[in-house]
């Protein structure tokens, strides 16, 4: 555990503010020349003919915290709803529109941003101005565009992330949507558009989201920070699991032992559902139900990591319920650690996720030279497992599926992407796998979760250790004395 006790030193010189912060009603975690410099390659990308809109998210109805879009907290950092930033290309110029002040709502609430509060938003986001949101309109007429050519006002057309969410979940969810005849809904984007296109015809609309998603694709060194950070907390929310896990206890108890760990350590709550799944419960991939009792001799698998500061991380780790690995679980363990480890070998700038797969496979023909496993079928799952190209898994950052593709792309620096063995046995109902964070260096690439245990020794002797569930109420509370 030594690595661990290391990363814990740097973790709490790195970020004090998670302990005694002052009291904030606003993002401190970038500088506005962060800020700036994004905005600035709006600017470069849409020409002296383009102008660029952004929608906040809407506040939130009834007792819900809010949480701002990520394009939106990306571009300027405000955390206010039905606000909106204009990007103009032609001047170059920045601006922020927000509603008025609400008295009443701060009387309930605290503090809230507002058109109200222009010196305060410019100091914090760097915009060059600041405007009541019924400017809009006439601002967007007014933006020296409309004569000449056909000027191009560029929108964010993708569905905007917010929270746990993450693009493809997202659009799964309105494919889904569509498909009923009796709950088919538009988008709050496509609404958008076409008020846009009604009110303003003499523009053409054009869809922001590919530029947003090219630049988020490569992380800034304090969006690292900011996962590894993400990172560490997601590992102690696993440590901890696996100093709980014992037969008998439930699946949402483990759950329940990370999200302490989470909260305790500054996260806004879940970055996605947590993926805890005991016996057959392993084999699907996104089970999170989170409901069944963790039994002898089964391994339990947990996906999980938190929102913090608007990024996040994604680690897996899987380890028996008994805290024994059996022979058999042994050996399929130790093989998708070390294709982990072959992954690793082979990521460095330049390279494309496809020669990173096939360097990996060749290196694990070689590592089953001699090798023998339990049972017929494990062998079979080994060896389908060389030719799976689901190894090299998603980009990472504001939503665990990050926005843009990275594969079959020479890797850069600065890119996040989670690498992900995995195998499936179907005849036991069984799937194991391990996921970990990678970093893309000038060189080479880091684990950012290499102190998470992955070794059996490690896991087992984690295991081992008291864990919050040692402390755990009971299971039925009698509601009389």
């Amino acid at each position: 555990m030594k690595k661990l006790n290391l990363f814990l030193i740097y973790f709490l010189l790195k970020t004090p503010v998670l302990f005694g912060q002052e009291k904030h009603y606003y993002q401190t975690d970038f500088s506005t020349d962060e800020f700036e410099n994004r905005r600035a390659q709006i600017y470069d990308e849409i020409g002296t003919n383009g102008i660029a809109l952004i929608q906040s998210a809407p506040t939130v109805a009834g007792f819900k915290v809010f949480r701002q879009t990520n394009s939106f907290y990306y571009l300027c950092g405000l955390e206010e709803g039905h606000s909106y930033l204009l990007l103009n290309g032609k001047n170059r110029s920045s601006t922020i529109y927000l509603p008025h002040r609400e008295s009443q709502r701060e009387k309930s609430q605290g503090k809230i941003l507002s058109a109200e509060d222009a010196d305060l938003i410019k100091e914090l986001t760097g915009v060059d101005r600041v405007r009541p949101i019924e400017f809009l309109g006439n601002d967007l007429v007014r933006s020296g565009l409309i004569k000449g050519e056909t000027p191009i006002l560029y929108t964010p057309l993708s569905p905007a992330e917010m929270g746990n969410d993450s693009r493809d979940e997202i659009l799964s969810g309105h494919a889904r949507a569509a498909a009923d005849p009796w709950d088919s809904q538009i988008t709050r984007e496509a609404m958008f558009k076409k008020l846009l296109t009604e009110r303003f015809p003499e523009f053409q609309i054009k869809d922001l989201s590919p530029l947003l998603d090219s630049m988020r694709l490569i992380k800034s060194p304090r969006e690292i920070e900011l996962i590894t950070e993400a990172t560490y907390i997601a590992g102690l929310g696993i440590i901890e699991a696996m100093r709980s896990t014992k037969p008998g206890i439930y699946e949402y108890q483990l759950d329940a032992a990370a999200k302490y760990i989470f909260y305790q350590h500054g996260a806004q709550g879940d970055g996605y559902p947590s993926i805890i799944g005991g016996g057959k419960n392993t084999f699907f991939g996104h089970y999170f139900r989170k409901t069944d009792v963790l039994k002898e001799g089964d391994l339990v698998l947990m996906d999980y990591a938190p929102d913090y500061k608007y990024y996040t991380s994604d680690v897996t780790r899987i380890w028996p319920v008994n805290g024994t690995f059996s022979k058999g679980q042994k050996a399929l363990y130790n093989y998708i650690e070390e294709y982990r480890n072959a992954l690793f070998r082979h990521l460095k700038p330049g390279v494309t996720s496809d020669e990173v797969l096939d360097n990996a496979a060749a290196d694990m023909k070689r590592y089953l030279v001699g090798k023998t496993f339990e049972k017929p079928s494990h062998l079979k799952a080994v060896k389908k497992g060389l030719s799976f190209r689901g190894h090299f898994q998603h980009p990472v950052g504001m939503a665990v599926h990050d926005v843009g593709q990275l594969r079959n792309i020479p890797l850069k620096k600065g890119m996040v992407f989670t690498i992900d063995p995995m195998i499936w046995i179907p005849e036991e109902e069984l799937y194991i796998r391990i996921e970990d964070i990678v970093v893309i260096t000038e060189k080479g690439a880091k684990n950012l979760s290499a102190f998470v245990p992955s070794s059996t020794d490690e896991i087992q002797k984690v295991i081992r250790e008291q864990g919050l569930t040692e402390f755990r109420p009971a299971k039925n509370l009698s509601l009389k004395e």
